[in-house]
This record gives structure tokens, C-alpha cells and sequence, in this order.
């Protein structure tokens, strides 16, 4: 190559050089150029005018004199030009720069760049590059620039050497420029200078037409299928999300290396082709290529990334045998991989192995036990980062932000905040937005919007955030300000935006403003979205609207659990169970996986239904789907085994809960008081105030209407006053059922009182007390109170019809109530029910107008259930109507062939009207059925005991002095005039034959009992299962008078309060 650019041969000169260079710079030559000098460098001079440093000469060579160290390289050259009047040529200077960029001696290079100045050798393009390569070294980038400008003849070895170093600078645009004027001066460019422009181009942001130029260029120039050049070209095109035409350019290549499989796989799991890069790596593994650690990092990315763990364990077993685990980068995707699937013993092993720990190992591991819920151990780590003196970035202070959100540690978060700070990361918008996320979750509102006033608004994210903080709070008002100000403010809600406003609507039931919100969502194109469809649907469904919902669960493209969950749920809420079901049904049916919402929801469906069978069925796949011990699903199955009088089942789903919430026990206190267990229910309560689980307003609402249920007003009482104590009083729903309590026992009173002693009264308030005034004979009073409520602007319900309608019926009012049944429909345009058409019936019935009772049965325009024909039934034994209780029984054995009712009503129509033939053939029909009859029973409250008798009951320890107390009972009221009517339902035959005593009442055993047992200031309260015969009522009054007591009885259609020889009835029931 020398002689090529001085044109002339090898021959070597004879003139000898005395220590002309610096051995310091000698000693760094080459070992070929130190044997030339050897061989060349004899101290006999034999001319002075020989050009050993002429154009001519091609291989001068000097002795080196290791022993000599005095002296610098500029003064022996000046002393060799002096002494012996010899010029250094071409190849001198060459061997000199060499020397200098061995030995990395700047001041050497500038003193030889003098000479060459001087020398006129600064127009030679081989010194020129050599001198570049110096300057490079040495990093004397503006050197190295100057001598590049200046030189007259840039060869292609020129312009490379300087675009490389351009590129090392990362100076993008001075790499473009100077390719643009290498073309311009018509130097071709060769694959390393694509290259080199390419990765320039990646490094720095650019028109990405300008790398499809250059693309252009490079097939132009037959480059397209050159491995130096298309490796870059791969990773720009990948990264920049043209992976398709990555995918050709990695096609095209006829030899393919390492750096191109990296370039490929490693952008194929950027740009989210993670399942094609992991294929394209087993295709690489198949070809027996071994991957760089790069590759292998890139691939368990991409498994996590995707959720194929097992695979990624088993990229960990190649990682080992291929000894790469003491790559950081390498072990920082590993110690993700088992992050992410919470395999935290196998991150921290691979954590606390790693001989070097960078902040992204630090970042990985604390992320993922952050993310897991594992809050106190990331913190720790966090602690062990700073040891380490490694410094936290951005995303480790964000993550431990999130960390501490998730356990309410305010007063780390409060320093980490400090900390951001001090290291200047506080306004970078990862931390913006955990910081205000930290303060929102942690329910301290008034300093997150103290920062979110400091941050930078134009942030969408921190909006949003601020939505959800108000909508914890139930703050419309708030929320609204923050969505209305955002836009005033240019800023567009996104996805999350409408969600978060919709869920505060949906919250405070805003159903107005939700609608003109799910209208903008619609002009925003955000009605596809299947987040915002989600909040979409829950908001309708909760608010009755389920039509509206269901039509946008149809509208969905994409199959979202989430939507149809909360369809599901929407359905159960309003007692739709069937719909619940049969849309649980088909969202199996089409593929898609239920979740635990979905599963406790199709439960508390079956519960509401008391559909068993189907509901073990959705047990049995709750537990497939690995949801056994999934909090939600195992309170529904506790109410669903408890709705259907499954006890045992009810116990053991509860025992098996770890960590019993308030909806655990609620569950079994109301499922077994709406089956009728309310002993049972009472007992739960009992055990959960013993356990120091804090009673809600369903707790209370559940036991209060079991206490109801049974009489029971001592208890009652207690939890009356735990409600008082809980600040719960004012709540309305406490109120209603506390009403229902006190009506229900008895004592109208206190309903009375409970209700004007109300803030606010809905129409279930209303609804109780016309029904209590009317279970109590005080028909006259419900009707007022029904005008009354018209006044308030309460507008009647089904309910409340129900009671005006049957107060109508326990006083006689027979056109009052006629008139009030029309009016349902005309006036409030409510469609009369079934149990409306049995209260009009039952008006008719009682007061003895059983044909019309029986003609407006026919012109029903439904068709009468069993309790429509079971009031006429009742009505005609009342009256001895034969013919038309004929009737209504023989719809009834239709209808209900199972009903005891029915056999025992007819049986007793025969009876008193003296057709023991008939009464006869009704029981013995009875019999041949299997029907057994409800036995009588009657319940008394003595001293905390329920005591119990059924008609001619001996069990009781004290039978023998109940039984001669009631004795004396009966002599004294015969001595006021009572007359004993037990025989009305036997024969002559059968009154021979009994014990009196056999047919004793239960009712009659209570308040004997009640009577002994009770001091005489508390009156007597007994509950009696069936209704009230002609005998014991009449008895009741006398007994009441005798005694001197009030007697309360509630039978299964009213109450009757006897005191002084008197019935609230009149007897009229």
C-alpha cells in the first residue's frame, strides 16, 4: 500500500539515523517495525545528501536504543534534520502516528502534526487518516474534525472513520449531513456506511421517510440482502412499528448472524408480537444457533410479558447451561418472570445470586412484590437498594409509591415524596401520578389536591385520578367540577375518564347526569370501548334499567367478562333470577369464563329462587375454576344453602370461611329468617356480636325482622337500642322494619312513636304502618293514614293497596274498599296482583256476600291462584255456603292437591253445617293423599324462654297445674256466661268418646300458662300459627276480663287485643 501512494520501489537507504525517536514511543511500535529498525538502522553514514526521507525512499528504518530515554520526539527529529540535513517522508510519519496511537501520547501526536504541517505532508489522505485516528483515540473530537475539513482528497476510509465517530457522539443530524455531502462529492458508500447512518438513525429522533430514502439507496447500491447493512435496518423498522416489513427485510437476508436474530425477536417483543419472537427463537434454537444472552433476555421478556411462565422456566434452564446467569440483564428478565407469576422464593434466590445488581434488578423484584400485594417486603427492599448505594429511579419510587398506596402506609409514602424532591424525579409524570394515587388511595383528598394544583395539568392521567379520590368521597359535586374544568382546560377524557365520572353517578344515583355523560360518550366514539361499556352497563343495571343495559351488552365486539358479570349481577339485584340465570347460562355457552362476580352472582340468583339443584351445580364449577375459597362466592353459598333450609350446608359453607366478613354472617341471619328459621337467625346474631363482628344496617335489618317474625320484642328491643347506640337510628330502612317489629308485637305504640319520631319517611314507612294498623283491626285508622300519605306526595304501591284492602276487609268496608281497588288502576296506574283480587274476596267473603265474591272471582281478568279460591273457601265454612265452598274447594284440590289447608277448611264446612258424611269422605280423602295436617301451635314468652304447646299438650313440666288452673279458668267464665263450644266440629259419637282435655286448644295452654308464669303488669303476648277458632276467641274475652290482663294474640291473619271482655275486632275476622 506505501508504495502504491509514494509511487516508487522498496529500496532501502543506507543512511544511518543516531537516536532520532523517543524510546517511550518506540516501545510501543509494533514488533514487525521494531525488527525493521533493527535490520535497516546502522550508524555508517555514507552520504549526506541521501534521501532516507525522500518522496523516494519506501522503508526507512531506525535502530531503537532502548538504553537512550532522554529526549522527545520533536527535539531528536529537529537533531536529525540538522545534523544530518534528512527530510522525514510519507512513510516516516505513518510509523510515527502509529507509535503515538499505541501509546495514547496526545502532545507527541500535536508536536508531530506541526511537522507535518510544516512538511507539506498535511495534503498526504493516509497521514490525514492516520492523524484522525489519533484524535479519535485520544478523544480530540474538534481535532479530528479540523484535519478532516481540511484535507483536499476524502477517500471512502475518511468519511467512514468520521460518520463512525459522529455516531459515537450520537450526533444524528451531523451524521445525515455528513452522508448527504459524502454523496454530494460522489464517494460511494460502501455497507459500512450504511451501517453506521442506520444506527444513527435509531439513535436519534427523525422523519422516518428519511430511513426509507436511505432503505432505497441501499437496494440501489445491490446492499438489500447484506447482513451489516439490513441488521440496523431490522431494528429501526421494528421499532418504529413497521414489523411487517422488518419481518421481509429479515427474510431477505442470505446469511443471517446473531446481531440479525437479536434485531428480529428482540423487536418483535417490543412492538407486541411477543408470540411470533418466541417462535422465531425455538426456529433458531431448531437450527442449532446458539442465542446471545441478549436473545434469551429479549424471550423471557416476551413470556412474561404473555404469560407463558412454564415456558420461561424453561429458557431458565437454557440460560444456566449455557452459563449466562452472570448476565445482569439477563437475570433481571428472569427475576421478572417469577415476579410476575408470584413465585417470589425463586426471584429472590435469583436476585440475591446476581454478582452485579443494577436499579433495573432492584426495579423488577420491588415492582413485582408491589404489584402482589407483598407492600412491607418491597419496602425492605427499597431500604436494601439504598445500601447498596444504588440510586432509585423513577419507576422503583413509583412502584414503592403503589406499595405503599396498597397498605395505607401514608407516612413512608410522605418520604418517599420528600425523597422525589431531593433527587429531582417529583415532577417526572410516573411520579406525578403515583403520588397523587398514594394520597387518593390513602383517603387524605385534601393534600392530593393540594398537589395536584402544583403538578402539570396537562396530564390527563392526574385528572382521572382526581375523579376517583371524589368519587370515594360520593363528592358529585366535586367530580363534576374536576370533568368540567379538564375540558374547559383543552383537555379530551379518555377511556378512563367516563368510567370514573359514570361510577361516581352510579354511586350517588345520578342516573340523569349519567345518561347526558353516556351521550357525550357516544360524540366522543367511546361507545365501543369495552371499559366504558362495562360502567355503562352496571350504572343502568343498578338503576333498573335493564333493558337499556342488555342492549349495550349486544352491542359489545369483544367478549368482556366484566360487561356480562355485571348484567348478571344487575339481573339479581332486582330479583330477576331467572333472567340472571338464563344470561349466566349463555355466556358459557359462547366461551367465556366466569369469574368470582359472575359465580356469586348466578349463586345468590339460585338463592333468591331457591333453585338447589342449580345452585350446587355453580358450587361445583366455582370450585373447577379454582374459586373455593373465594370470599364473595362462599357468602352467597351460605345464603343460597341457608334460603333453602339446607342448615348443615348453610353452617359448614360459612365454617369454611378463613376470614368471615359481616356479609358472611348476614347471609345466615337472613337466609334463615326468610325461610321462617328465625330462632336459628336470632342465635347467628347472638354468636356475632359475641365474636365482635361490627354489625351493618342489613345485619340489624335481618335479625330486627326475625325478632318480628317470632313475637320476640324483648329482643327486638336489644337490638333496638344497639342501633341507637351505632348511630344507625336515623337511618330510614332501621326505622321501617323497626315499625314492622313493634306492629308485628304487638305493640302499635311504639310503632307509632318510631315513625313520627322519623327525619324522613319513604313509602315503605308509610307501607308499615297502614299495614300494622290494619293487622290490628284498626282499619279506620289505616285508611287515614293512607289519605294522609297522598298528602305527602307519597305515591301508594302494590304494598301499600295490599294493607288499605285488607284493613277495608277487618272492619266490613265493603264499598270503601271496592272503590280503593278501582282507583289502583285508574288513579295511580297500578295493575291489581293476585293477593289484590284475594283482599277484594276476602271483602266480599266476610261480610257475606259470597255470590258476588264468587262472580267477580269469574270475571277476573287473571286467572285465580290458590289464595283467590282458599278466602272464598274460608268465607263459605264461615257462613255454612255450602255449594259455593264446594266450589272453591274443588279448584283448589286442582291447584294445590298437596295443601293441608284445604281438606281441614272443607272438613270444618261439613262440620258445622252437620254433613259428617262429607266431613268424613274430606278426611279420609286427606289421608289417601299422604296430606298431613299443620298441627296448632302456640308460642308464649316467659322469663328469656319461648315456650311452646300444641292442642292437648302434657309435655310441659308444668302440664298439671296449667290444666287445673285452666279449669278454674273455664268455672269462672261460665259464671260470667261463657258457653263452651269444643264440640262444634264432632258428632255425638265422638264427643262420648274423647277427653275433653284432648282438645284443648294451644292457644288456650299459652295464656293459662302466660297467666301463672307472669307478673301481672306485663301483658300476655302469644302467637298462634293457625287462625283463631269461634271457642277460644270468646274464651280470650272472658279470660281477659276475669283476669284483669291484656292479652295480645297474633293469629295467621291478624292481631287481636283483648282486654276487659273486649277484641279490637269486634268480633269481625
Amino acid at each position: 500500500m506505501v508504495a502504491q501512494i509514494q509511487g516508487s520501489s522498496m529500496v532501502p537507504n543506507p543512511i544511518l539515523l543516531r537516536a532520532s525517536f523517543s524510546n517511550t514511543l518506540l516501545h510501543h511500535f509494533p514488533g514487525y517495525y521494531t525488527s525493521k529498525f533493527q535490520k535497516y538502522c546502522s550508524w555508517n553514514v555514507s552520504g549526506s545528501n541521501s534521501a532516507a526521507f525522500s518522496s523516494t525512499a519506501t522503508s526507512p528504518v531506525f535502530d531503537e536504543n532502548p538504553a537512550e530515554q532522554d529526549g522527545g520526539l520533536s527535539k531528536k527529529l529537529v537533531n536529525l534534520k540538522e545534523n544530518h540535513r534528512i527530510s522525514a517522508n510519507h512513510q516516516t510519519y505513518i510509523w510515527l502516528l502509529d507509535g503515538c496511537l499505541k501509546s495514547g501520547s496526545l502532545s507527541d501526536a500535536k508536536k508531530l502534526y506541526g511537522r507535518i504541517l510544516k512538511s507539506g505532508f498535511d495534503v498526504d489522505n493516509v497521514i490525514c487518516s492516520r492523524l484522525i485516528d489519533v484524535y479519535v483515540n485520544s478523544g480530540e473530537f474538534r481535532d479530528a474534525v479540523q484535519v478532516f475539513e481540511n484535507m483536499p482528497d476524502r477517500n471512502l476510509s475518511c468519511w467512514n472513520k468520521m460518520i463512525c465517530l459522529f455516531v459515537g457522539k450520537k450526533l444524528t443530524n451531523q451524521v445525515l449531513n455528513l452522508f448527504k455531502q459524502m454523496l454530494a462529492e460522489s464517494v460511494e458508500p460502501d455497507p459500512s456506511t450504511f451501517a453506521n447512518v442506520l444506527r444513527a438513525c435509531s439513535g436519534g429522533k427523525i422523519d422516518f421517510c428519511y430511513v426509507k430514502q436511505i432503505h432505497g439507496k441501499v437496494i440501489r447500491h445491490g446492499l438489500g440482502t447484506n447482513t451489516l447493512v439490513c441488521n440496523p435496518l431490522i431494528d429501526l423498522y421494528s421499532k418504529n412499528g413497521f414489523i411487517e416489513t422488518a419481518k421481509r427485510v429479515f427474510g431477505s437476508l442470505s446469511v443471517r448472524d446473531n446481531v440479525s436474530w437479536v434485531a428480529m425477536i428482540s423487536g418483535l417483543s417490543r412492538s407486541g408480537h411477543e408470540e411470533e419472537g418466541i417462535h422465531l427463537f425455538l426456529k433458531m434454537h431448531d437450527s442449532g444457533i446458539i442465542p446471545t444472552p441478549y436473545i434469551l433476555s429479549s424471550v423471557t421478556s416476551a413470556c412474561t410479558k404473555i404469560k407463558l411462565f412454564e415456558l420461561g422456566e424453561q429458557l431458565h434452564a437454557l440460560i444456566y447451561k449455557w452459563g449466562y446467569l452472570d448476565e445482569t440483564f439477563v437475570c433481571n428478565a428472569l427475576v421478572t418472570l417469577y415476579s410476575r407469576q408470584g413465585k417470589f422464593m425463586s426471584a429472590e434466590e435469583i436476585f440475591s445470586e446476581m454478582q452485579h445488581r443494577d436499579e433495573v434488578s432492584y426495579n423488577s423484584l420491588i415492582s413485582g412484590l408491589a404489584q402482589c400485594g407483598f407492600s412491607e417486603r418491597s419496602l425492605q427492599l427499597f431500604e436494601k437498594m439504598q445500601v447498596d448505594s444504588l440510586k432509585p429511579d423513577c419507576v422503583t419510587v413509583a412502584s414503592l409509591l403503589s406499595a405503599c398506596a396498597s397498605v395505607g402506609a401514608l407516612h413512608k409514602g410522605r418520604q418517599l415524596h420528600s425523597y422525589a424532591i431531593k433527587a429531582g424525579i417529583l415532577w417526572d409524570i410516573i411520579i406525578e401520578g403515583s403520588l397523587l394515587d398514594l394520597y387518593v388511595k390513602c383517603s387524605d383528598v385534601e393534600t392530593a389536591r393540594e398537589f395536584f394544583l402544583t403538578t402539570q395539568t396537562e396530564n390527563v392521567v392526574l385528572w382521572n385520578v382526581m375523579l376517583v379520590a371524589y368519587g370515594q368521597l360520593s363528592d358529585l359535586s366535586e367530580s363534576v367540577k374536576i370533568f368540567s374544568q379538564m375540558q374547559i382546560e383543552g383537555l379530551m377524557p379518555n377511556q378512563y375518564t367516563y368510567p370514573s365520572i359514570l361510577k361516581t353517578c352510579t354511586s350517588v344515583s345520578a342516573f340523569d347526569l349519567g345518561e347526558q355523560i353516556h351521550t357525550q360518550v357516544i360524540k366522543a366514539g367511546f361507545q365501543p370501548n369495552v371499559y366504558v361499556c362495562s360502567v355503562l352497563i352496571d350504572m343502568y343495571a343498578k338503576h333498573g334499567k335493564l333493558e337499556t343495559a342488555l342492549k349495550i351488552l349486544g352491542q359489545l365486539n369483544e367478549e368482556d367478562i366484566v360487561s356480562w358479570t355485571a348484567m348478571i349481577a344487575g339481573y339479581a339485584q332486582h330479583d330477576f333470577f331467572v333472567e340472571a340465570l338464563k344470561l349466566f347460562e349463555e355466556m358459557l355457552d359462547q366461551g367465556i369464563r366466569s369469574d368470582n362476580i359472575g359465580l356469586s352472582s348466578a349463586i345468590s340468583a339460585c338463592a333468591g329462587i331457591q333453585a338447589l339443584s342449580q345452585g350446587q351445580q355453580v358450587h361445583a364449577q366455582s370450585i373447577v375454576s379454582g374459586y373455593s375459597h373465594d370470599l364473595s362466592i362462599s357468602n352467597a353459598l351460605v345464603s343460597l344453602y341457608a334460603r333453602c333450609g339446607r342448615m348443615q350446608d348453610a353452617h359448614s359453607a360459612f365454617d369454611s370461611i378463613d376470614v368471615k366478613d359481616s356479609i358472611s354472617w348476614n347471609g345466615l341471619i337472613s337466609g334463615f329468617a326468610q325461610i321462617g328459621h328465625c330462632e336459628e337467625a336470632l342465635q347467628v346474631f347472638s354468636q356475632m356480636n359475641r365474636a365482635g363482628i361490627e354489625a351493618d344496617m342489613f345485619t340489624f335489618v335481618s335479625a330486627v325482622s326475625a325478632a318480628a317474625n317470632t313475637a320476640n320484642i324483648k329482643q327486638g328491643k336489644q337490638i333496638h337500642a344497639m342501633i341507637l347506640k351505632t348511630g344507625n337510628s336515623r337511618e330510614t330502612e332501621a326505622s321501617n322494619v323497626l315499625i314492622t317489629l313493634y306492629s308485628k308485637c304487638g305493640s302499635l305504640d311504639d310503632a307509632q312513636r318510631e315513625f313520627l319520631e322519623m327525619p324522613e319517611k319513604n313509602e315503605v314507612s308509610w307501607n308499615a304502618m297502614i299495614t300494622g294498623y290494619s293487622q290490628h283491626g284498626c282499619g279506620n285508622k289505616a285508611i287515614e293514614f293512607f289519605e294522609e300519605m297522598k298528602q305527602h306526595d307519597m305515591m301508594p304501591n302494590h304494598v301499600t293497596y295490599v294493607g288499605v284492602l285488607a284493613a277495608c276487609s277487618h272492619v266490613g268496608l265493603v264499598d270503601e274498599g271496592l272503590n280503593y281497588f278501582k282507583s289502583m288502576n285508574e288513579e295511580h296506574g297500578l295493575v291489581p296482583k293476585p293477593e289484590h283480587y284475594a283482599c277484594v274476596v276476602d271483602i266480599l267473603g266476610r261480610s257475606g256476600f259470597l255470590v258476588r265474591a264468587r262472580e267477580f272471582i269469574e270475571t277476573m281478568p287473571i286467572e285465580p291462584d290458590a289464595m283467590v279460591w282458599r278466602t272464598l273457601l274460608s268465607a263459605s265454612t264461615v257462613h255454612k255456603n255450602m255449594e259455593i265452598g264446594e266450589v272453591a274447594a274443588r279448584h283448589l284440590l286442582e291447584l294445590e292437591p298437596k295443601d293441608s289447608a284445604t281438606y281441614v277448611l272443607l272438613s270444618n264446612m261439613y262440620a258445622v253445617a252437620g254433613k259428617w258424611g262429607y266431613r268424613d269422605r274430606a278426611r279420609q280423602l286427606m289421608k289417601d293423599r299422604g296430606v298431613k295436617k299443620e298441627p296448632g301451635r302456640s308460642w308464649i314468652e316467659v322469663k328469656n324462654s319461648v315456650h311452646a304447646f300444641f292442642v292437648g299438650d302434657r309435655l310441659h313440666p308444668l302440664a298439671d297445674n296449667i290444666y287445673e288452673f285452666l279449669d278454674d279458668l273455664n268455672k269462672r267464665a261460665a259464671a260470667l256466661g261463657y258457653v263452651q263450644d269444643r264440640y262444634s266440629l264432632l258428632n255425638d259419637i265422638e264427643q262420648g268418646q274423647k277427653d275433653p282435655t284432648t282438645y284443648v286448644h294451644s292457644e288456650k295452654l299459652a295464656i293459662a300458662f302466660g297467666l301463672l308464669s307472669l307478673s301481672s303488669a306485663i301483658p300476655l303476648r302469644v302467637i298462634k300459627n293457625l287462625r283463631v277458632c269461634n271457642d277460644c276467641h270468646n274464651w280470650i274475652k272472658f279470660v281477659s276480663k276475669i283476669s284483669n290482663r291484656a292479652i295480645v294474640v297474633r293469629d295467621s291473619y291478624r292481631f287481636h287485643h283483648f282486654e276487659d271482655g273486649g277484641c279490637s275486632c269486634h268480633d269481625y275476622w
